[in-house]
């Protein structure tokens, strides 16, 4: 018996050993040189120098122009989470409902954009925006909602927008999953009992699928945040967050150990955000997750 289990671990360790050297050589050691390099120093003349410093970071900490970087990175993933969860719940549960080929066809239509490239799809965003003459304004004046032109590009208004739009479809699957675990019969009982169809939504199924929006709002969130492409676009060289702030200091002023420290910080914020929700949610519906 004892033989038998160690030739299952060493069975084991020899299937998992690919994916841990693939993971190993694609995650842990870029990440492990990324940290390294966020302490050395850098100058425009004498370039990158493998120093020990703490000056990148200290410059992070002393600088308010990095905080307002980083409170408008999670303001606007906050918010382009907020809005796939109000639009995105009622989605999902109409899409539950549907029946036959419609449900196939209108799952199609949620899952599509995320085979389109997120550029192009915010690409489009900005032809729809487009100014004071844009699509966008168009249509919300023509429908009575605005009486002057709204800016949309370069705003945190239209990252907020393209952002919910291009991560819509991470919240309404993850809700969508949840929604696979409720068994009808409750609602129906509901129904029956004299229950009208808002307080079973409000009262039953919220509640039950409350672990699927909550596991959506940090896919969203982590997405959001970490964006790159999408704030790039609508919101330019001067609205910058921490994913572009990265960039620029990367490839534009070539600061790499600056840029370093910031990407590593949004890292580290990121999972303790992740971590620290994860476990609120699974201490909160212990019993569900059983």
């Amino acid at each position: 018996m004892v033989a038998s289990n160690s030739s299952d671990t060493r069975a084991g360790l020899s299937l998992a050993l690919p994916a841990l050297m693939l993971f190993t050589g694609v995650v842990v050691i870029p990440l492990a040189m990324t940290v390294m390099l966020s302490f050395h120093d850098w100058g425009q003349y004498k370039g990158i120098e493998p120093v020990f410093i703490l000056k990148n970071w200290i410059e992070i900490f002393d600088d308010p122009y990095y905080a307002e970087m980083f409170w408008r990175t999670f303001r606007v993933a906050l918010l382009a989470t907020l809005i796939t969860a109000v639009f995105g719940v009622p989605e999902a549960y109409i899409l539950n409902r549907m029946q036959g080929p419609w449900k196939g066809l209108f799952l199609l239509v949620i899952i599509g954009p995320l085979l389109i490239s997120v550029v192009a799809r915010t690409l489009g965003w900005a032809l729809l925006f487009g100014g004071n003459n844009g699509l966008a304004n168009k249509l919300l004046m023509t429908l009575g909602l605005i009486n002057s032109p709204v800016r949309f590009m370069f705003t945190e208004t239209g990252m907020v927008i393209a952002l919910a739009h291009a991560m819509m479809p991470f919240m309404v699957l993850a809700v969508w999953t949840a929604l696979q675990r409720l068994d009808p019969q409750i609602e129906n009982a509901a129904l029956s009992l004299g229950a009208n169809s808002l307080t079973v939504v409000r009262r039953i199924v919220l509640p039950q699928i409350m672990p699927g929006v909550l596991s959506g709002a940090i896919i969203v969130f982590s997405l959001s945040a970490s964006a790159f492409a999408t704030p790039a676009i609508i919101g330019g060289r001067r609205l910058k967050v921490a994913a572009t702030l990265a960039y620029d200091e990367f490839l534009n002023t070539l600061n790499w150990p600056l840029g370093a420290a910031v990407a590593v910080l949004l890292l580290i914020a990121l999972v303790l955000i992740v971590v620290g929700s994860n476990a609120l949610i699974e201490r909160r519906y212990q019993e569900m997750f059983r």
